[in-house]
């Protein structure tokens, strides 16, 4: 285990990250453009651990810090907003979150931000750019296994920021063996405020927003595909939700 894997482990060096980054980031969630939190009412009576949030994926690094700002702001018993950023003078950090190896090592802040939780896995269909097939790690589902086991985790199951995107059956392995409180989230917005990385300005004066639905009702028992297809559903980047989305496009241009 190297230093950084060694320091990510340690509330207090995530709590120092959290606050840091969240201080940066704080103006372009709710200053430079302006962010709509709903269902944080759903936070409020989870477990310690073993909840595994499902969300779709808009740039690599907003969404999370997104979600950490919301959890801190929570834990100050804020409900639906941020307000003032004084949460992070005491930041929630029962949390980790999963991310590609690639895109973590990808550059020196990337670096930094592991430290904030991150559970790094390899990538089973694409790496350095290029399609590939590949069997996942045991080591890599044995972490989310190790985190879920003490902690919060936030997955993204498609693995990649373009809408619609199928889904990647890990994410129902890991429900299907650890069955966890399954928590989906549908965020919208951050892709035409942020660039792909979340970490630079697209368009300013952007609306932002994220929505926590109830916690899914999950029959652990059945097949990982129809687990995954429950997920998508909920998480609004199913098949019907891209029919939907289309025709909905469609009759705004014949009005």
């Amino acid at each position: 285990m190297n230093l950084t894997e060694k320091f990510k482990h340690i509330r207090l060096v995530r709590s120092l990250v959290y606050s840091v980054v969240g201080v940066a980031t704080y103006p372009g969630l709710a200053m430079v453009n302006k962010i709509n939190i709903e269902g944080t009412e759903h936070l409020r009576n989870l477990p310690r651990h073993n909840v595994l949030f499902v969300s779709n994926h808009q740039t690599y690094f907003a969404d999370v810090i997104t979600f950490i700002h919301i959890f801190c702001a929570v834990k100050w018993r804020k409900e639906n907003k941020l307000g003032l950023p004084y949460y992070l003078l005491n930041p929630f950090t029962n949390l980790y979150f999963v991310a590609a190896e690639e895109t973590m090592n990808g550059s020196l802040i990337s670096r930094l931000f592991k430290m904030a939780g991150a559970l790094t896995v390899k990538r089973t269909w694409r790496a350095e750019g290029k399609d590939i097939k590949r069997n996942r790690e045991e080591s890599d589902t044995q972490k989310i296994d190790e985190a879920l086991n003490r902690s919060w985790v936030i997955t993204f199951p498609q693995g990649t920021t373009k809408p619609f995107a199928p889904g990647r059956k890990g994410t129902a392995h890991i429900i299907k063996n650890n069955q966890p409180v399954v928590v989906p989230v549908v965020i919208n917005g951050f892709w035409r405020a942020f660039n792909k990385t979340g970490l630079s300005f697209k368009k300013k004066g952007s609306k932002l927003s994220i929505r926590f639905k109830e916690p899914m009702v999950i029959d652990y028992t059945r097949p990982v595909e129809e687990i995954l297809d429950q997920v998508m559903e909920a998480i609004e980047q199913s098949k019907n939700y891209m029919h939907r989305s289309k025709h909905h496009f469609m009759n705004l241009l014949d009005k």
